[in-house]
């Protein structure tokens, strides 16, 4: 989980290639459709609560029903193994391969196995990886890596798919979103009929029946799955649901929250590998149970970030990942989620810079369908990486800290703020601040400050 940029070279990046129009409005179009289907669900607001209430029973009892699952699973045919990381999870991954032979996988789209670089550890195996959902099959087609949780390419339209494809898959050029399709189609059928190990995530397992949710909106992730010989279904250790029942409360928010439908057009449940009876199905199932990282998580302040669901419903509405988009993160969790996932998990360390990267304004904890509590996460952090900012930052909160903690010293400053306002500003606005100053300015404008303090307001009020 290594980025080669800096924080700040990615953000620079960011903007100096553009940020594509796409993404703020695909954001935005998703974010209204959100609304609208939670407006529509006159139970949302409840079924968000007994959501929560499901991911933290989960939670609080995930060694049990973690167990209860692997003993379900077992009994049904199946094989499960824990991963306490990804080197391990990698590596059983690619013995399985080589030790039965396989040459092709198709894989659906799966935030785990980005996270721990899955592909990458197969194709060194000598193991040719194909992605099967279309945005990522366009990434992987491109040599980049997704930018959002549940469209991948938001970052390129028809035109960019379309000279791609033209250039890596050698057909004539065409930017109409039908013909697209059917080209990736064509070219990914053959793929799935001649695949000797199909792999995929999981959305959700359920204890009581060893039960595995796979939710797509294409049908790619029931051929990967069914078609294969072999099926590795790759599982983040927190992903368990207790029951079926509290599986269907779980997916009620998470299609509404995704993209703004009642349900994904493709909900899978699978149960173990083929039975003799069945003519369908692979003959092997195996479940990679991966902590990395989380069972630390689960054990410290930020725990409540386990909780979520991988909607991606706070990166449409966050306005900071509208306009940097989700490369500037240089993880693959990026947008507010990502902000307390990514240091979480790989550590505070390497990934210190992403908890300020954000606002606070709270459009993520609004829009999350479990009602984490992302800004208090993020200022937890924050609090847990003083030690790292630079020398002038931490000289600043330490001045800052010293005026706020001494009303007078405070009132005059303030005071000396509204008279810089004035003598610096232009029609109300600061368009250059002065010695350390110029970054906030730099791309933005800053409303100038009030010419009269909040204090002398109210004391003048008072009298």
């Amino acid at each position: 989980m290594t980025s080669q940029l800096t924080f700040r070279g990615r953000i620079q990046e960011a903007f100096t290639a553009g940020v594509p129009v796409a993404i703020e409005t695909a954001t935005r179009s998703r974010y209204q459709r959100r609304l609208a289907a939670a407006a529509a669900f006159p139970e949302m607001e409840a079924t968000r609560d007994r959501a929560r209430d499901i991911r933290s029973e989960a939670l609080r009892n995930l060694d049990a029903y973690l167990g209860q699952f692997v003993d379900v699973t077992t009994e049904r045919g199946g094989v499960v193994f824990f991963a306490a990381d990804a080197a391990e999870a990698n590596e059983y991954i690619t013995e399985l391969a080589n030790a039965e032979n396989v040459r092709r996988v198709v894989k659906v789209k799966s935030m785990v196995t980005e996270e721990i670089r899955l592909n990458t550890a197969l194709e060194h195996a000598g193991v040719e990886v194909v992605e099967t959902d279309l945005g990522e099959f366009i990434v992987q087609l491109a040599g980049e890596t997704p930018s959002h949780i549940i469209s991948p390419v938001l970052h390129k339209n028809r035109y960019d798919v379309a000279e791609l494809f033209a250039a890596e898959l050698g057909v004539e050029y065409t930017d109409d979103p039908a013909e697209l399709n059917d080209i990736a189609r064509k070219h990914l059928r053959e793929r799935f009929l001649n695949a000797d190990m199909g792999i995929s995530g999981v959305n959700f397992a359920v204890a009581e029946d060893g039960a595995i949710a796979l939710v797509t909106n294409e049908g790619n992730g029931r051929l990967s799955t069914t078609a294969p010989r072999v099926h590795v279904a790759v599982m983040g250790m927190e992903r368990i649901v207790p029951t079926r029942a509290d599986l269907a409360v779980l997916l009620e928010v998470l299609a509404r929250s995704a993209t703004g439908q009642k349900l994904s057009v493709y909900s899978n449940i699978v149960s173990g590998p083929r039975r003799a009876h069945e003519p369908d199905g692979p003959d092997q199932l195996h479940v990679v149970i991966v902590d990395n990282g989380r069972s630390a998580t689960l054990g410290s302040s930020v725990a409540e970030i386990l909780l979520c669901i991988r909607c991606g419903a706070c990166l449409d509405a966050c306005p900071v990942y509208r306009h940097v988009g989700g490369h500037a993160y240089g993880s693959v969790y990026p947008g507010p989620i990502g902000k307390v996932v990514t240091p979480s998990l790989f550590g505070l360390e390497e990934w210190h810079d992403l908890p300020a990267a954000s606002s606070l304004c709270g459009a993520c904890q609004d829009a999350c369908p479990v009602r984490i509590d992302i800004p208090r996460l993020l200022v937890d952090l924050r609090e847990q990486t003083v030690g790292h900012a630079s020398r002038s930052i931490r000289t600043g909160l330490a001045a800052y800290s010293r005026l706020a903690t001494r009303p007078r010293l405070f009132r005059l400053a303030t005071r000396a703020v509204a008279l810089f306002g004035r003598l610096w500003s232009q029609d109300g606005w600061l368009r250059r601040l002065p010695f350390l100053l110029p970054a906030w300015t730099r791309r933005r404008e800053v409303p100038a400050p009030a010419t009269q303090t909040f204090n002398d307001w109210w004391r003048k009020r008072g009298a």
